[in-house]
């Protein structure tokens, strides 16, 4: 009995780490546009040497980024050019949630 309901919370905690390290999709059409945003709005920055730029990571809060035009994507997301790559912020939590190469 012990052993079933330790195997249940683990499930559901492998569960919701997944859920929290899944990507934003974002059609290739979508890409094309935010490239085309940034191209012309450019917010780069330094990546800071402690840093790892991966999807699920939490931009420092030194950074500022810029913001996408409305139409640019369904939802709007912050945004940064870092290494460069256009990496897609969500601004409530400051996550990275799509890299774009």
């Amino acid at each position: 009995m012990i052993f079933r309901k330790t195997l249940v919370a683990t499930m559901l905690l492998a569960g919701t780490a997944f859920a929290s390290a899944q990507t934003v999709v974002i059609t290739p059409e979508q890409e094309t546009v935010v490239r085309e945003y940034v191209t012309t709005h450019p917010v780069e920055v330094e990546r800071p040497s402690n840093f790892e730029l991966v999807v699920g990571a939490i931009i420092p809060d030194i950074l500022k980024p810029g913001e996408l035009a409305e139409n640019t994507l369904d939802s709007r997301y912050q945004y940064v050019v870092m290494d460069g790559r256009t990496v897609l912020i969500e601004p409530e939590t400051r996550k990275v949630v799509h890299i774009i190469e």
